[in-house]
């Protein structure tokens, strides 16, 4: 299975952005004052002041192997909850398969060796829990079986940023130097939340942007 990201929502705009910096003046809007929005958050951005971005949130669905799992939880400020197998046994078995292999040629060796090789892990995996569930109680056969699976493994997680932690994980996740799986699931993120009806965090994106 591809990893995918669905966007669930998303809290704030430009303009809430904008407020929260004007409240050390005043918040009221007035025409010239949102004439002056884009200037404010470049301005913002710019300078460091980025206490007002942390004021709009985007929350996102993600299906994706464990290797990129980690990469998301490695951001502190992303609000984080996924799929546990020490908590549930994951019966669907997804697992990914890099898309770029094929790119090089080498697709149908390697991609036949891992899917096999992935395939016979998620099977270790439902026979080890059900062989140590008698002897080891359920919750320790799913804590230790889960050592069966491997990091291409899929799971869903539930994923939450504000503005602020959302740009930090775009500079470093949708960057080149960043590993392809995450950097395409960043690279996602950023595409959704640009496709939003109306488009309400249109300047803020282009300060964030990758």
């Amino acid at each position: 299975m591809k990893n995918t990201v669905e966007l669930l929502g998303y809290y704030g705009s430009d303009v809430v952005i904008a407020q929260s910096a004007w409240t050390s003046t005043s918040r009221d809007l007035t025409e010239d004052k949102l004439a002056r929005v884009p200037q404010l958050l470049e301005m913002l951005w710019t300078n460091g002041h980025e206490t007002p971005f942390e004021k709009a949130n985007v929350h996102f669905l993600v299906n994706c192997d464990i290797a990129s799992h980690i990469h998301l939880l490695k951001h502190r400020i992303a609000s984080i909850n996924a799929e546990s197998a020490r908590y549930k046994e994951l019966k669907e078995d997804k697992f990914y398969l890099p898309t770029d292999w094929n790119e090089r040629g080498i697709r149908g060796y390697w991609h036949k060796r891992l899917e096999a090789f992935s395939t016979e892990a998620n099977m270790l995996y439902h026979a080890c829990l059900s062989d140590l569930t008698p002897s080891l109680g359920r919750k320790r056969a799913k804590e230790s079986a889960r050592f069966f699976k491997l990091y291409n493994s899929q799971i869903t997680a539930d994923v939450q940023f504000n503005i602020r932690s959302f740009a930090n994980f775009l500079k470093l996740r949708a960057n080149e130097h960043a590993q392809v799986e995450i950097r395409e699931i960043a690279q996602d993120m950023y595409d959704l939340v640009q496709g939003i009806e109306g488009n309400p965090f249109e300047h803020t994106l282009q300060l964030i942007k990758p």
